[in-house]
């Protein structure tokens, strides 16, 4: 997973429009869940979703990767309550209006097992009537072999040069990417291997619906990858 590439992250992800993602979350909680006051947000890497969405709710946060949930602790402060753990096993002791699960990060629970450990995990943390946001990654039949992809960061002091080439399909599978960073201190290389789960959209309509959720999916969603919204009875 993250190796060494934590504290590029948001650099590299520069682009990412927060503010219109959480705007577009905002509409569909209060359209569905309108009275929700409390909402956990899993995988919350850096913690900008909850950076914006504090302003609206009680928030906590929660990461397998301790040095993103230290990364997340300075940007939101000690009134935001995060957690490290793993979102196949979570147990905080306590129900949520709302769950949520961006950016694809469901595709590291790797397996369909996993996958629908993760559901029912998010489940168990959601109050009656209360939301699952989760939103999927690329499914089997939209992967692309040998797809060519670059991210570049340019900033005075900062450059990155991020670049992978999509393997053949397999499940799971292993993405490669290969990191240029240059600073003040000089140019190194590294690479990450980021092992991920290729889910169809039945699988995670089954997963959902095994936790005892009623499921919408939205094919659009936040960034153009769907969404799939949970509510449990």
């Amino acid at each position: 997973m993250f190796r060494r590439s934590q504290h590029f992250y948001d650099a590299i992800y520069a682009w990412k429009d927060y503010r219109a993602e959480v705007d577009k979350l905002l509409s569909i909680i209060r359209d569905r869940a309108p009275a929700a006051r409390t909402l956990l947000d899993v995988a919350c890497g850096t913690g900008k979703h909850l950076e914006l969405l504090r302003e609206h709710y009680e928030v906590e946060g929660v990461d397998v990767d301790p040095e993103m949930i230290a990364i997340a602790g300075e940007r939101l402060g000690e009134a935001v309550p995060l957690h490290v753990a793993d979102m196949t096993g979570l147990d905080l002791g306590r129900t949520f209006d709302v769950v949520t699960c961006l950016f694809s990060s469901i595709a590291y629970v790797q397996t369909d097992d996993g996958l629908r450990q993760a559901a029912a995990s998010m489940a168990r943390h959601t109050a009656p009537g209360g939301l699952v946001i989760m939103e999927p990654w690329f499914t089997p039949d939209a992967w692309e072999e040998r797809h060519v992809t670059a991210n570049v960061v340019d900033e005075p002091d900062l450059k990155i040069a991020r670049m992978a080439v999509s393997p053949p399909l397999t499940d799971p599978l292993t993405l490669t990417f290969h990191y240029l960073v240059a600073t003040p201190d000089g140019v190194e290389h590294f690479t990450e291997d980021h092992v991920v789960g290729m889910f169809t959209h039945e699988a995670y309509v089954a997963a959902l619906e095994g936790a005892g959720l009623a499921v919408e999916h939205d094919p659009e969603g936040l960034m153009g990858r769907g969404l799939y919204v949970g509510r449990r009875a």
